[in-house]
């Protein structure tokens, strides 16, 4: 696909969004009541690794953006624009928001630690952290950095006696959508150990077996490298099934998933299957856990206003030579099929899969690309990936706030 081709496919699907979207206002709206922030009677002194102070922000901001870029926050109202006449690169328009979460622990036993993803703390064309800051009742408290994972954790720990554990971190970061460029080769090539990690097998994601008779069946006699990852994320699109109603937590064996026959989940489900069948075949590919933080100009379906506890999502990445990291988005795919109720022959759904592959739309913030972590301080054995808070007493582990032993509230407040 041309440039002029790929970001006018971008806008189209802009325009067609926003139809959806203003229809959807017409619709009633659901009532979303954000929970107030936890208070803590016994706070210690707020913390924060900030790298900047808040009146010098912007002025990073501009340093940081691609040169001849705006790096400005966008407007609050859309100029409108003629498909036929877009320029050739996209306009750089970065939107910088404040994450926060509140933490509250119930019924504890004995020491408690916490650890919580941050933001991936190296800044890409797309993404940048601006640095964290962070209070609560805890007796210690900190973040390390995994370079083998590549991602930073925040850790808390209270001793026996404390009746009501409680904190509240705050992040800053700022976005801009990422966009892949077909026409253009030439990208720096990526680190021998990356490619071979993200080759790898892992505890929910073989690369034997069903998955790779799955891969060669989708990518058939291709041989290049980004035509065979764009059939195989042509071939989870067309046979996956978004879920709502299957399990948050994520840990499913993916070739168990394919054996199954109805390949139904949510997005950690779909993006590991498209990495599990990428991997098979000797394409290096990783999941980016991640988490919505604002509505979308796509699909209403495709963002998220209010409390973000239960936003969490997952989006994929494969490396092709010469082009470096693509990044692809079968899941929100699956989703705007099943919940704007998108048919297979909607002029919508035709350039919304064209534009999810080499396109993120940053309403989202990437954690990291871990699998198979290994928590620092924690007694217990891996786990699969690390996108919620995880809780650990003498009672055990939690890692979903569905188990009862905590509260997790989560809001994003653009600035």
């Amino acid at each position: 696909m041309k440039r002029r081709e790929f970001v006018t496919a971008s806008a189209v699907l802009a325009l067609l969004g926003s139809s959806s979207a203003h229809a959807a206002k017409k619709q009633p709206a659901s009532k979303t009541t954000a929970k107030p922030a936890a208070k803590s009677s016994q706070k210690t002194p707020a913390r924060s690794t900030a790298k900047k102070p808040a009146a010098e922000k912007p002025a990073r901001a501009a340093a940081a953006a691609p040169a001849g870029a705006e790096a400005e926050e966008m407007p609050a109202a859309e100029v409108p624009r003629n498909a036929i006449s877009l320029p050739d690169e996209p306009v750089a328009r970065w939107r910088n928001y404040d994450i926060r979460s509140t933490l509250a622990l119930k019924n504890v036993k004995g020491k408690t630690r916490l650890w919580l993803p941050l933001v991936q703390y190296r800044d890409t064309p797309w993404e940048r952290s601006f640095g964290h800051h962070w209070q609560g009742n805890f007796e210690m408290a900190g973040i390390y950095r995994d370079p083998v994972a590549d991602m930073e954790v925040f850790y808390a720990d209270w001793p026996e006696g404390v009746a009501e554990p409680k904190l509240e971190i705050v992040s800053r970061i700022g976005t801009q959508d990422r966009h892949f460029d077909i026409t253009r080769r030439g990208a720096m090539a990526e680190r021998t150990e990356i490619l071979r990690r993200c080759l790898h097998a892992t505890e929910l994601v073989p690369t034997d077996g069903i998955m790779r008779r799955t891969a060669e069946r989708a990518v058939g006699r291709i041989k290049d490298p980004l035509a065979q990852g764009k059939a195989i994320y042509d071939w989870v699109v067309e046979n996956t099934v978004y879920d709502p109603q299957s399990p948050a937590s994520g840990h499913t064996h993916i070739a168990r998933f394919l054996e199954g026959g109805r390949l139904a989940g949510r997005s950690v489900e779909i993006s590991l299957l498209f990495v599990g069948l990428c991997r098979s075949i000797g394409i290096p590919a990783r999941p980016v856990f991640g988490l919505r933080m604002d509505s979308s100009r796509l699909f209403a379906s495709l963002g998220v206003t209010g409390e973000l506890n239960a936003a969490q999502h997952c989006r994929a990445e494969f490396y092709s030579p010469g082009y470096g990291w693509v990044p692809v988005n079968p899941s929100d795919v699956r989703q705007a099929i099943q919940i704007e109720g998108l048919g297979q022959y909607d002029p919508k759904l035709n350039v919304l899969k064209k534009l999810l592959f080499g396109f993120w739309e940053m309403n989202w913030v990437s954690f990291n690309a871990a699998q198979d972590v290994i928590l620092h301080g924690a007694s217990g054995s891996a786990l699969p990936f690390l996108i919620n808070p995880v809780v650990e007493t003498r009672e055990g582990r939690f890692d979903d706030p569905a188990s009862g032993q905590y509260s997790y509230s989560v809001s994003a407040q653009r600035t």
